[in-house]
């Protein structure tokens, strides 16, 4: 098998269209036609069937899918692996970072990693799990520093630190003149992310438990780190990282408020795929957000 011609087919079976395969890589229909035959006849099976106006993979696709994308991860490993001979700690490292790791982790990551190596260069994608997580898999970035979840195959995570999501008012919020109940909360307005995310679903559950109204949400946002200023301005409630409210946060306008049962607790962890090479620069970068001081890392 050719590795142009798989390269071809994993591009025809993300988009499921050979017209739209055509136009991202630059090469006309026929020949994209003639590369799946090629790979039809060495698998000795069809490989895709009519799916409405698009195709969809066989069963046959499906697997050969899986070992194209494995044959392309082994090749890439290969010449990053021989290009890492000599060079230490030079080079480029991908990271996928979730926001509040992103503001808080980061920063000292890079300071200490650039002072180390000031030849290597890093490219970080910030966003939520369910983002990161597919281009980790798809080989799209080298690490993932996101919230712990159920152990998956195929990668490696190292714990870095623990997390509490509390519920957050600015400090002359009327709340703090006396110690609120979770029934308290139902009389103010929030700024929070949509459902579906994991602190909004954690919090949406726990009035729930309690047989209350979810929270009214006035503002709903998708950046996590416009949270802390929002409520300082507008006076609304959010549920946000605790690290907002530390000594590791800038901003001395917000307090938590105290309400029993209404803490989230996650992890934090960095994840890699098991079985893909990992390089000098990567592995330090992992050691580096792993040794962050602890006085940084749990307020």
């Amino acid at each position: 098998m050719d590795l142009r011609d798989l390269r071809y087919f994993e591009t025809i079976a993300e988009l499921q269209h050979v017209g739209r395969a055509s136009a991202r890589l630059h090469r006309t229909q026929p020949a994209l036609t003639s590369s799946i035959r090629r790979l039809e006849q060495a698998c000795g099976a069809a490989l895709f069937e009519k799916a409405g106006r698009g195709i969809r993979l066989t069963a046959a696709g499906k697997v050969l899918l899986k070992w194209a994308q494995r044959m392309r991860f082994d090749v890439e490993d290969a010449k990053r692996e021989l290009g890492a001979i000599g060079k230490g700690l030079a080079g480029h490292v991908r990271i996928g970072i979730v926001p509040t790791a992103a503001q808080f982790l980061l920063p000292s990551v890079a300071h200490r990693l650039l002072k180390e190596a000031p030849q290597a260069s890093m490219r970080t994608v910030v966003g939520l799990v369910d983002t990161l997580r597919p281009m980790l898999r798809a080989g799209e970035i080298d690490l993932m520093v996101a919230t712990a979840g159920p152990d998956e195959d195929g990668l490696v995570s190292r714990l870095l630190a623990e997390d509490a999501i509390v519920v957050a008012a600015s400090a002359g919020h009327e709340l703090f003149r006396s110690t609120p109940s979770l029934k308290d909360l139902t009389r103010y307005r929030w700024a929070l992310q949509p459902p579906g995310a994991p602190t909004r679903d954690w919090l949406d559950h726990t009035f729930d438990r309690k047989r209350l109204p979810r929270p009214q949400v006035q503002v709903e946002s998708t950046m996590l780190l416009v949270l802390p200023a929002l409520i300082e301005q507008t006076g609304l409630l959010s549920f946000i990282s605790r690290h907002h409210l530390g000594k590791a946060s800038a901003r001395s306008g917000l307090k938590e408020v105290p309400v029993k049962g209404v803490v989230m607790r996650r992890q934090l962890v960095v994840s890699h795929r098991s079985h893909s090479f990992l390089s000098p620069l990567a592995s330090r970068v992992i050691d580096l957000f792993a040794t962050q001081p602890k006085h940084k890392l749990v307020p």
